[in-house]
């Protein structure tokens, strides 16, 4: 079947087996290796990418699904490593990244949130990228990448630390990450 895209700005077409996931589409058929597979569930979100703009996890849509589509992947958001997109320089300032796997999910999923939130608090940033895991990180820094990404000074934040007010006047905790474990 023969699929047609707009990668990064570039049209692209191949001929592809309908099953053909896009993140493999993307790693294997284009070459462009930041599109990581970590789950092959959704659970992870390394493989995030944005198509027509929309934050998607590439691992689980087909890319027939992507056929005249515009996707963006990592190495689209900064085709010039001098000169890095807002976010990434942000994940790279704040150190948000450690062995890197999840950071070009991460980075997706962030400008998504942003182009949805250009301001958001803590807990939003927080529940904005629950669908990304990282395995090295406490996720703080992380937190601090998009804050600055935002145009925000992470440390002036409200909800900046590691509680926010509570509707009823306590202390709640902010969230963290969720796993997908129920855990």
């Amino acid at each position: 079947m023969k699929v047609q895209m707009t990668v990064n700005g570039a049209d692209t077409s191949a001929d592809v087996e309908p099953r053909l996931l896009l993140a493999h589409y993307l790693r294997d058929t284009l070459g462009l290796k930041a599109t990581n597979v970590g789950c092959d569930t959704t659970s992870c979100g390394a493989c995030t990418v944005l198509v027509d703009g929309e934050s998607v996890k590439s691992c689980t849509m087909l890319a027939v699904q992507a056929d005249e589509a515009s996707v963006q992947t990592m190495e689209g958001l900064s085709p010039d490593p001098e000169s890095l997109h807002p976010v990434a320089a942000a994940f790279r300032e704040e150190h948000g990244l450690q062995c890197g796997f999840c950071t070009p999910g991460m980075v997706m999923a962030t400008v998504s949130l942003l182009a949805e939130n250009p301001k958001p608090s803590e807990r939003e940033v927080r529940e904005g990228l629950e669908g990304n895991l990282c395995r090295c990180t406490g996720y703080h820094n992380i937190v601090r990448a998009v804050l600055a990404a935002s145009g925000q000074d992470p440390d002036s934040v409200t909800g900046g630390g590691h509680a926010e007010e509570a509707p009823s006047g306590g202390v709640e905790a902010a969230p963290g990450f969720s796993t997908g474990s129920g855990a």
